[in-house]
């Protein structure tokens, strides 16, 4: 059965970004790699005026021209495109189902400089069954040496008090995949405490209390260096909160790894506030994966 990472295209820098990312992706782990355009508008068959006209002959240039590039520059990677008439939120998510890897271009709009992705990327992040790759336009594709001799690291994120297996793991094959080191994240807090004078600053012995939170991580770095003995793998341990953490030791990732529950919240699927921060402010390439 032939395995795909997938790619949404929609004409932007962004998503040829993500393509040529995708596509390197793609070529690392062996797979075949999906372009797809999804658009409720692309052939409707109806005469509508107050619709566009079809969009499919220049969905299919689209994907034509970066199919090109991505075959030029790939010559072994099978390439396959693919237009659709759907939401592009619902097409993109219902087309990732059984696949490896979903990777998308990275935007926003509006007036918020630093808010670096856009409401489809949002969505489909937070409802995707498959890790999903956020790529801004002017990323280094993952197969380039990191600037300035720097050791090139996976990062990922982890809650002591709430591990993710699936997240760790999915980290740690990327590095392998990579051969690079794995960087693990954990980022504490400061809980201030209620008095009847209103929010007093926390009483905390800091060294201890980081003796505490490296505590809470041991274990799952001890069962994963025994699982995978040619990784090097670093702990990090940070005070700032788990997003901070992530974000000021981004610097030099050639991916950054957070999780997301599936859990389901009475609006419907949704990002924790982790995630939705790293999204929007890391430099690098983001993954989110899904998992209990």
């Amino acid at each position: 059965m032939t395995r795909y990472v997938l790619t949404g295209i929609d004409g932007s820098p962004q998503s040829e970004a993500a393509a040529l990312w995708a596509a390197v992706e793609a070529a690392r782990r062996g797979c075949a790699l999906r372009l797809l355009h999804a658009w409720p508008w692309l052939d409707t068959g109806d005469e509508d005026p107050s619709r566009p006209g079809d969009l499919r002959p220049r969905a299919l240039e689209a994907l034509r021209v970066i199919g090109d590039r991505i075959r030029h520059d790939h010559p072994g990677l099978a390439v396959e495109a693919t237009v659709i008439s759907d939401d592009p939120v619902d097409g993109l998510i219902a087309a990732a189902k059984g696949l490896d890897l979903l990777v998308l271009g990275s935007r926003g709009f509006g007036g918020f400089t630093g808010l670096l992705v856009g409401s489809v990327g949002l969505a489909v992040a937070a409802g995707t069954p498959v890790p999903t790759v956020l790529v801004r336009s002017g990323q280094a594709p993952a197969h380039r040496p990191a600037a300035g001799g720097a050791t090139r690291e996976v990062l990922v994120g982890l809650d002591g008090r709430e591990p993710g297996d699936a997240v760790v793991e999915f980290a740690v094959a990327e590095a392998e995949l990579r051969g690079c080191r794995l960087r693990v994240v954990h980022g504490w807090d400061l809980v201030p405490t209620w008095s009847y004078g209103g929010l007093m600053p926390p009483q905390v012995n800091l060294v201890e209390q980081e003796a505490t939170e490296a505590a809470l991580i041991s274990p799952v770095l001890t069962a994963l260096r025994s699982r995978h003995p040619d990784v090097d793998i670093v702990e990090d341990i940070r005070l700032g909160g788990g997003a901070r953490a992530l974000l000021d030791a981004s610097g030099h990732a050639d991916l950054v790894v957070v999780g997301r529950r599936e859990r389901r919240h009475h609006l419907g699927p949704r990002l924790g506030p982790v995630a939705h921060a790293v999204l929007h402010h890391c430099s690098a390439p983001v993954v989110v994966v899904p998992h209990p």
